[in-house]
């Protein structure tokens, strides 16, 4: 569960940032391609998407290492695999922004969460109950 509550975490993290650029924060060098200090509308939804993403993302996880039960076991293990391969995606998307700020801060996060999401889809983590 450890890997759940890191992935957790840096997902909580990234949403706040999100809400940030959603709500006018000029951090759009980091996000989205680093063109805009201050998000447009259509990229301020963008955010609102990613927050939403970063949510499921968060409920499969949990899902997948057995401290919640949502999703059917087959389709949380499935979707933790699409997770891990959207956060390797998250990592070449990242290393090819023009924005150096981009580059900097969000590989390491994409690699980090590309590890945490390894391991819960691997079921490292998962819950046990000792009877």
């Amino acid at each position: 569960m450890p890997f759940a509550f890191l992935f957790t975490l840096v997902l909580a993290l990234l949403a706040v940032f999100q809400l940030a650029l959603v709500l006018g924060a000029p951090w759009g060098h980091f996000a989205w391609g680093g063109k805009d200090r201050v998000l447009p509308a259509r990229k301020r939804i963008g955010s609102v998407l990613s927050i939403l993403i970063y949510a499921f993302m968060a409920v499969v996880a949990w899902d997948r290492v057995g401290a919640i039960s949502v999703f059917p076991d087959l389709f949380s293990q499935i979707a933790m695999w699409v997770i891990f391969a959207y956060s390797v995606l998250g990592i070449l998307m990242n290393a090819i922004s023009r924005s150096k700020p981009e580059r900097y801060t969000m590989v390491p996060v994409a690699i980090v969460l590309s590890v945490l999401s390894f391991l819960i889809a691997m079921g490292y983590g998962e819950v046990t109950l000792a009877i």
